[in-house]
């Protein structure tokens, strides 16, 4: 989790941009269910009318509610209302919201009275009408009657809930406005006009921040694919071959690219949604305590499965995602090693063997993915039948506080809609729960790359050679592979000079390519030192060093492009001329001219439209247009003719006799003329000297040469080599 929020966070000014823009949609989400509360029970059951007190009232109503307030309520009557001689009616002064809201609170009470009283006189007798005329009459008689009302309304007030008493109140506004000539009907619609526009408002805020949210997140999201892209492949160019040795070339391949998306694709989910839960959630439990419905247990309750659930669910998955990841590094390395063999494969009728070991790899990768998969199949339902639940029971517990008179239809309505936000909100974050686990193990396995330092690391302080010859000396060199528990080579102590040629031979397996790939520290010794020019190899930057260097591998390897692009690989301000005569000197114009695009031919992937012999010309062409001091060639005449194989031996002995030369070499033939030749036999030096020394004293040189020349060659010489 670690590795994600370190992926987050040099994006913090489009992750503030996204949360700003997240709070903002919250806001339209959250206010929408209170707009469709209001619609209901203020535009649809009340009439558009929000407030107890009229926005207009005749002066008969007005006088005529005065006498049954006390002082307190008839000061606040008197302060919120100014005659208009136009009208003859009186208009309400108050215009802030919150002040009538306050307003509401206080003269709820009365307002009941007056409409109940109202109510009463409209429909009572004619008897019952004249007596309550005359009791006004007498300021006694009227004072006794408001008393007698106040005292016994008191008693109904109070089992009234406070929803149905402010309903029952602003009735008393409704009919007042009606009666002071006010269209009820139009000031119904407006009100259900604006509340409309508002709500689309919000809806398309909405959109917006949805469509820029989105934009954000995904710029944010292919931004941190393309940064960790990049850190693994500068760290991974950075290994040494003991770095290369522990992570599998197929393992690489997947962490840089799938293990990078499962991240890529979990840092947009959480932008996008992760974010969004919490400001959402927070944002639908303020709205739910404004609410008053006093059902904030039931939400809790419905919380509390679902995170039980996804707990659970999580439990059960987590470790198959760790174990998909290899597998998915299985079928990688299996498609790899097919595709790159399938050529051996056919020769040797294998197909159906190697279908049945991809089909294996496949098999299991695809049980592990639908376990995980069929797991949390159970997610989606058992979710609709918590948000089915939450909803019935709140419908259930909604309906007997309506009943009891504290609660209205609307404000069901938004508290029905604020939980479902609220519980959407941890949906979301169960959501994440498919994806998080493998991204999880997918950053662990980027971390591995990404904290796992090359063993080869340059000296603080490093040195330069003031004279470059190219003098390579072994100082008594020992060296273990990683986790080996022998040695591979043992006291390797010998010079490589300049404007000489250094021979290694040996059998199969006793550390030649070992040897060579320590000079440009592809590994470093264990014990010993090897120098260049008097100057230990450790101690010249890695750049310095391998400049100094043109190497020629053991299996010819070219990228793709064109063969000009391929020789200058190593120097790439080398010119056409330095190409051509490299090329000249590799015996690789012989083919080269053939072609109708010459130097421009393309080579494909791997050079695999190029022959072996050609590959080899290639990659020894590129290391000569390098023009290095020392050149390693690690058995790169193998599979060149002998007839080529002298031409181009003669054609280096010409062109770079002054650099020092190393050659590892399996025939004979090759490094006949070498000035110095290296016997090794289990990574130790058993031989060392000309051709003819070691015939006669070296055992192990007699039996190799025994065994590829004939008697006069062994007697003679290699007359056409050294020709």
């Amino acid at each position: 989790m670690n590795r994600i929020v370190k992926a987050l966070l040099p994006y913090w000014k489009s992750i503030i941009i996204i949360i700003a823009l997240l709070g903002l949609q919250a806001y339209c989400d959250l206010g929408l269910p209170q707009y469709t509360s209001n619609i209901i029970d203020v535009g649809i059951i009340n009439g558009g009318v929000s407030h107890v007190l009229p926005d207009e009232i005749t002066k008969e109503d007005y006088d005529f509610a005065s006498f049954f307030m006390n002082d307190e309520e008839r000061d606040i009557w008197q302060e919120s209302y100014d005659f208009n001689a136009d009208s003859n009616n009186y208009c309400l002064n108050v215009k802030d919201s919150k002040k009538l809201d306050e307003l509401d609170d206080k003269m709820s009470f009365i307002a009941v009275i007056i409409n109940s009283v109202k109510d009463k006189m409209e429909n009572s007798d004619s008897t019952s009408s004249n007596a309550a005329s005359q009791a006004l009459q007498s300021p006694e008689a009227m004072q006794q009657m408001v008393t007698g009302i106040r005292s016994e309304f008191q008693k109904t007030y109070d089992t009234m809930g406070s929803k149905l008493v402010k309903s029952s109140a602003i009735n008393f506004s409704k009919n007042s406005m009606k009666r002071a000539g006010l269209d009820m009907e139009k000031y119904q619609t407006s009100y259900l006009l604006i509340a409309g526009l508002k709500m689309i408002g919000m809806a398309l805020i909405i959109a917006v921040t949805t469509i820029l949210v989105g934009l954000f997140a995904s710029r944010v999201g292919a931004g941190i694919g393309r940064d960790l892209r990049r850190q693994l492949y500068t760290n991974v160019m950075s290994f040494s071959n003991a770095e290369m040795d522990k992570f599998s070339t197929a393992s690489l391949i997947t962490r840089t690219t799938n293990d990078v998306q499962q991240i890529q694709m979990v840092s947009v989910l959480m932008l996008r949604m992760i974010l969004y839960a919490p400001i959402l959630g927070i944002g639908g439990v303020i709205r739910v305590y404004n609410t008053g419905a006093g059902m904030g247990w039931v939400i809790g309750l419905a919380i509390v499965v679902i995170m039980a659930f996804v707990g659970l669910l999580m439990a059960i998955a987590m470790p198959k995602f760790k174990a998909m990841q290899k597998l998915v590094d299985r079928v990688n390395l299996v498609s790899r090693e097919i595709l790159t063999g399938i050529s051996v494969i056919r020769a040797f009728g294998r197909e159906t063997h190697e279908e049945e070991r991809f089909d294996e790899a496949n098999k299991d990768l695809t049980k592990t993915t639908l376990f995980t998969n069929r797991t949390m199949t159970f997610m989606m339902p058992v979710m609709t039948v918590l948000m089915n639940g939450l909803s019935v029971l709140i419908i259930w517990v909604s309906a007997n506080k309506i009943d009891q008179g504290v609660m209205q239809v609307g404000t069901m309505t938004a508290f029905l809609t604020y939980a479902i936000q609220i519980v959407m909100s941890f949906l979301m974050l169960s959501a994440l729960s498919i994806m998080l686990p493998r991204a999880i193990v997918a950053a662990d396995r980027i971390d591995e790359v990404l904290l796992t330092k090359s063993s080869i690391q340059e000296s603080k302080e490093t040195k330069n050679i003031e004279k470059k010859s190219g003098l390579v000396k072994f100082e008594h060199v020992d060296f273990m592979y990683p986790n080996a528990k022998a040695n591979v080579l043992s006291d390797i102590d010998f010079e490589a000079r300049p404007g000489q040629t250094t021979a290694i031979i040996g059998s199969t397996g006793c550390g030649k390519s070992t040897l060579v790939n320590l000079i440009p520290r592809l590994y470093d010794v264990t014990k010993g030192k090897i120098t260049i020019d008097g100057v230990d190899i450790k101690d010249l930057k890695l750049e310095d060093l391998r400049n100094l260097i043109g190497i020629v591998p053991q299996k010819g390897v070219l990228f793709s492009g064109d063969i000009e692009s391929n020789i200058k690989f190593g120097r790439d301000n080398a010119s056409m001329e330095d190409v051509i005569n490299a090329a000249s000197i590799a015996q690789a114009t012989e083919f080269i001219d053939k072609k109708s695009d010459g130097y421009k031919s393309s080579i494909a992937q791997g050079g695999s439209n190029v022959s072996g012999g050609q590959k080899q010309r290639l990659s020894i062409a590129r290391a000569i247009a390098k023009k290095p001091l020392i050149y390693i060639f690690d058995d790169s005449f193998s599979a060149l003719d002998l007839k080529t194989d002298a031409k181009v031996r003669s054609e280096l002995k010409k062109n770079v006799g002054d650099s020092t030369v190393i050659i590892v070499a399996q025939r004979i033939s090759t490094i006949l003329h070498a000035d110095q030749i290296l016997v090794m036999d289990d990574g130790v030096i058993v031989g060392k000297g000309t051709h003819e020394e070691l015939l006669k004293s070296c055992e192990t040189y007699r039996q190799i040469a025994s065994s590829q020349l004939s008697s006069e060659e062994l007697e003679g010489g290699d007359k056409n080599g050294r020709e």
